[in-house]
């Protein structure tokens, strides 16, 4: 097994002869995140699931702030994590800004990847001239910087937001509160500038692998109008409106997301 296997926590299940899977979760988050989802697809696929370097149970000390100073770091490992597998014809699904990762991963090798589902994509959070990123520039300064200042009070304050309104089950926000709890603050900083302060729209147009959008409904972090622009400016791809609400569905409703995601691939 190589380094990146073990530097990025890469676990690997399902079919071994199966079309691959890889599944690159978001900010703050872990593998773990995909507990809902990804066994379901282990039937007939080949499944991976890995922690970006930072978070989870990845080695920390392979965290280079030069490296992932930019979302391009985040994108080579997941290159490198397919290349390290021999895998190819790979669906990439990603949550959130592993989205926009995902589409940086297809443009350094794209003979990789067969297909890519975006769950959440916000390809610029901060709203710019008529395109609207769910987030003033203000905003994105002020979440900043109540994350550098005050990390586990941040943690608590939006991770219920994130998650979106779910009375009937306090213990989702709870566990994303706690998922960000236990990343480094520093690691934490660093990546959230790196996640909020992102501009990628130019590069959507370069997507060109069957394409899936997922939208949730009354996501503050991946707004309705975000979702429908990524849509239109990913040419051919395939749009889902999910009941689910907020920003994390493979959580919230594992079974609308895992089948939405199946209609695509077998559609």
């Amino acid at each position: 097994m190589g380094s990146v296997l073990t530097r990025n926590c890469v676990t690997v299940s399902g079919v071994p002869s199966g079309r691959p899977m890889v599944f690159a979760h978001g900010f703050g988050c872990d593998q773990a995140m995909w507990r809902f989802v990804a066994p379901d697809f282990e039937v007939d696929h080949r499944v991976v699931l890995f922690d970006h370097v930072g978070a989870g149970r990845s080695d920390l000390t392979a965290y280079d702030p030069e490296k992932y100073g930019s979302l391009r770091g985040y994108a080579s490992d997941i290159v490198q994590i397919c290349r390290d597998l021999g895998l190819s014809d790979v669906v990439l699904v990603g949550h959130s800004v592993s989205a926009m990762i995902g589409v940086l991963a297809l443009q350094e090798a794209p003979e990789l990847f067969g297909a890519m589902v975006m769950i959440g994509p916000n390809p610029r959070y901060v709203d710019d001239g008529d395109y609207v990123g769910g987030f003033s520039r203000a905003d994105i300064g002020g979440l900043l910087d109540a994350l550098d200042s005050n990390h586990l009070g941040w943690s608590a304050q939006m991770a219920p937001v994130i998650m979106g309104n779910h009375p009937d089950h306090p213990e989702l926000a709870e566990e994303l509160t706690n998922s960000f709890c236990r990343t480094d603050p520093d690691i934490a900083r660093q990546f959230a500038r790196v996640t909020f302060l992102s501009d990628n729209r130019a590069d959507l147009a370069d997507v060109a692998v069957p394409t899936l959008v997922l939208q949730c409904s009354e996501d503050v972090i991946a707004p309705d109008v975000v979702g429908t622009y990524v849509h239109e400016a990913v040419p051919g791809s395939a749009f889902t409106r999910l009941a689910a609400t907020g920003h994390v569905p493979h959580l919230s409703a594992p079974e609308e997301t895992t089948a939405a995601i199946r209609a695509f691939l077998t559609g």
